[in-house]
Parts: C-alpha cells; sequence; structure tokens
C-alpha cells in the first residue's frame, strides 16, 4: 500500500507533527510543536491523536514512520510519512528543541 510522504521542509508550519521515536531518543532532541507518541507505545495512545486532519509521522530516518504512517492509514487516520526523519530535518537548519536545558538539542 502506498502513502503520502513529504520532506521535512514540506510540513506545514502548523501541521499536526506525530515523532514516534522512543523516549530517550526525544529527549535528545525534536521539534518544537512536535507531539510525542512512540511507536513502540502507539496502541496505548490512540486517544492521543486528533481524528481529523493530516498527522505527519516523524522518525530518525524514515523506517520507523514510515510503517506508523502505512498502519494509521489502514486504521482511518489521514497520516503522511515524513521522510529522512529527525536526520534530514536537523539537516534542513529547522528548529531543534530539547527537555535537557544544559545542552544542545541533537539528534540521536
Amino acid at each position: 500500500m502506498s502513502f503520502e510522504s513529504v520532506g521535512p521542509t514540506e510540513v506545514p508550519e502548523n501541521a499536526h507533527l506525530i515523532d514516534v521515536r522512543e523516549d530517550q531518543e526525544w529527549a535528545a532532541g525534536h521539534a518544537p510543536n512536535a507531539q510525542h507518541i512512540a511507536a513502540s507505545g502507539l496502541l496505548e495512545n490512540l486517544d492521543q491523536l486528533p481524528e481529523d486532519g493530516d498527522l505527519y509521522i516523524i522518525c530518525r530516518s524514515g523506517g520507523r514512520s514510515a510503517q506508523v504512517t502505512q498502519w494509521l492509514n489502514q486504521n482511518g487516520f489521514d497520516a503522511i510519512n515524513v521522510t529522512g526523519g529527525m536526520d534530514q530535518w536537523f539537516m534542513a537548519d529547522l528548529p531543534l528543541v530539547s527537555d535537557d536545558d544544559s545542552r544542545e538539542p541533537y539528534v540521536l
């Protein structure tokens, strides 16, 4: 099954961005307005996803987000994969924040 994909620079400013990386990856650095729902806990947290509108799914490099995007689309959500993930987000010099104020955010 195919699904829509965009690069990090194509994610709309007001997009509902879902970061599906694990906790330590999220803590190291993430997009400022992203919502964190780890892929490993997605099924338990489906109620945290908005029911209307596009969901932009991002991980570190695009593999996990592609799997999550496909599953969400098969289950009634409108999901779009962010290709290249946070690696490409960082390379495009897009904003990055960290849960640790003592160091610069980075992609783990």
